[in-house]
């Protein structure tokens, strides 16, 4: 028997051997032996893992996980899903669509009110980041945010989805979160506070998509550009002003439309970063922001440096935005 046909045979005697464990398991479930099932669970995953079957362990927490699940055994599902995390840390797992797909799952199925859920995803998304990005996957955040957008959790979804790059997605989230809970005159500053931290977060595709798609989407906004609202007007100038990257048409279009960015303090402040990143702009002498004002800047605007550390968003639990 050559290698490959050994390692084939050993894959699937390993593969054998799980399924009878999981027939053994799901029936004590089935029985409602959910704590014995549960500590079963457990006792099989450090026995994989200290084998170095990290595969086969995830793939059984992960099921089992599923199947506490939908008897709405909460604690030991989370208990399993906390599981996966760890085989995934302690194997040097590659992140993979499918990996991803399954921690969103699992995400979906948790009690949104629960600190496990919290835990999880701060978890998820930091194991995430050994893959494309400091902050996290960008495929697990917008997961992340499409499910936290069916529970109309639309802050938390909005924070997600700024860590993707689905703005088009975004768009659609904010027309909803727009229309049920903001006031008609407040229209345009649900899209400006999105394409302002796209660009801190140095992506001008995404401002771009979540710009054009909002105003083509949302039923109070009239066909433009021009628009009758002076903001989205100011939006429009300024992501034609990043392509071009003139100074001088970057600080005549803030000076012009002051009275608009003054509705929101935190305007000027996204744009002094925006000035530094695509308009050369020195930063500021004294820049230090205390309490959530600083660290709402930190983690949108610290994150475009290269050089900054993981430590700022070593806890990647979602945050307020607004």
């Amino acid at each position: 028997m050559s290698e490959q046909e050994s390692l084939k045979s050993s894959s699937a005697r390993n593969r054998g051997g799980v399924q009878r464990v999981e027939g053994k398991l799901r029936a004590s479930v089935e029985r409602g032996d959910y704590y014995e099932a549960h500590q079963m669970y457990r006792t099989l995953f450090f026995r994989y893992m200290s084998q170095e079957k990290h595969a086969e362990a995830r793939e059984l927490m992960y099921n089992g996980a599923l199947l506490f699940f939908s008897y709405n055994q909460r604690n030991s599902a989370a208990d399993l899903s906390m599981l996966v995390l760890e085989s995934l840390e302690k194997s040097g797992a590659k992140v993979d669509d499918e990996t991803l797909e399954h921690l969103a799952k699992l995400f979906s199925l948790m009690d949104p009110n629960s600190p496990e859920r919290v835990a999880f995803v701060s978890r998820a998304i930091k194991w995430s980041s050994g893959g494309s990005g400091k902050l996290g996957d960008p495929k697990l955040h917008q997961l992340l945010a499409l499910t936290l957008w069916k529970e109309q959790n639309y802050s938390e979804s909005r924070y997600h989805f700024l860590h993707s790059s689905d703005g088009e997605g975004c768009a659609q989230m904010l027309v909803e979160y727009s229309s049920a809970q903001g006031f008609h005159g407040e229209v345009d500053m649900f899209v400006a506070q999105a394409v302002l931290q796209f660009l801190c977060l140095k992506n001008k595709t995404s401002a771009l998509v979540v710009f054009t798609t909002y105003t083509q989407k949302h039923p109070s906004i009239e066909k433009g550009p021009p628009y009758v609202q002076p903001l989205l007007n100011f939006l429009w100038f300024l992501l034609l002003a990043v392509d071009g990257g003139k100074l001088t048409v970057f600080t005549v279009l803030c000076e012009q439309y002051q009275p608009s960015l003054k509705r929101d303090p935190m305007y000027n402040e996204y744009l002094d970063r925006i000035g530094q990143l695509f308009f050369g702009v020195p930063p500021k002498q004294s820049s230090s922001y205390g309490g959530l004002l600083g660290n709402l800047l930190n983690s949108l605007m610290g994150s475009g440096e290269e050089e900054e550390g993981e430590e700022a968003q070593e806890d990647s639990s979602p945050i307020e935005l607004d």
